[in-house]
């Protein structure tokens, strides 16, 4: 093993972004640690930190009880106001997506606060598998006010809600988001191809129309994303004191 004066792990790491690059696909698994020992001639820790490294980088996943394997990609997102699709095609990856459900639907409290409604109201519910080059990043779920789209459910709703809003002389003009971390729930977690209780990103997000401040509610959605597959990054300035 010729290190050329690096350190063992990062030498075992570009070995192993060679091998996945040359040998495997987005899923398959990578070969055992005590394999990877023997193969590159390393000990059990060097292996072990070139595999965190990598898994860090978004190259690597673990998944518990199964072993370690090629990521889909991740997904790098900046904070800002756009769609799903044009997050992921601005990221370098072709969008999809499964409508899971569209319906009528009683809302959780914070939605019917969100959108006005009365007790007892009905809101339209749209709950969407989002996913990149194929591969599942996120489960959207939206609430939308009837009155201002009474025909929601007979759209194509695979596409931007933003559009179908903007076509119906709503547009999104701004929304405040909070983002937190979250263990991901059974039916959720099946939906995302990951472990229940997994980590997740959770986006609670309340959109609003309109020029006037706060402007008119349209939209309030949770969504649920693979914190493997995706991050967010901000720039920062130095604010005046």
């Amino acid at each position: 093993m010729d290190t050329a004066g690096e350190l063992k792990h990062v030498w075992l790491r570009r070995q192993l972004q060679d091998l996945v690059a040359a040998t495997l696909r987005p899923g398959d698994a990578l070969l055992g640690e005590r394999q990877l020992e023997e193969q590159f001639g390393v000990s059990r820790i060097t292996v072990r930190r070139a595999i965190s490294d990598l898994v860090q980088d978004g190259a690597l996943v673990r998944i518990k009880g199964k072993g370690t394997f090629v990521s889909h990609g991740l997904v790098r997102s900046t904070l800002h106001l756009a769609s799903f699709n044009e997050d992921m095609r601005a990221a370098g990856f072709e969008p999809s997506t499964r409508v899971i459900n569209a319906s009528a639907a009683t809302p959780p409290p914070a939605a019917a606060e969100h959108l006005a409604l009365p007790r007892g109201e009905m809101a339209y519910l749209v709950r969407r598998l989002r996913l990149a080059n194929g591969a599942p990043v996120s489960v959207d779920e939206s609430w939308l006010p009837p009155r201002l789209l009474p025909d929601l459910l007979s759209k194509d709703l695979t596409g931007s809600l933003y559009r179908i809003l903007a076509a119906a002389g709503h547009p999104v003009q701004h929304a405040e988001q909070t983002v937190e971390a979250a263990a991901v729930p059974e039916d959720t977690a099946a939906l995302l191809d990951i472990q229940p209780g997994a980590p997740v990103l959770l986006f609670k997000r309340r959109s609003f129309t309109g020029q006037d401040d706060p402007g008119t509610p349209v939209e309030y959605a949770v969504s649920t994303y693979r914190s493997d597959r995706y991050q967010v990054s901000m720039r920062l300035g130095l604010g005046k004191e």
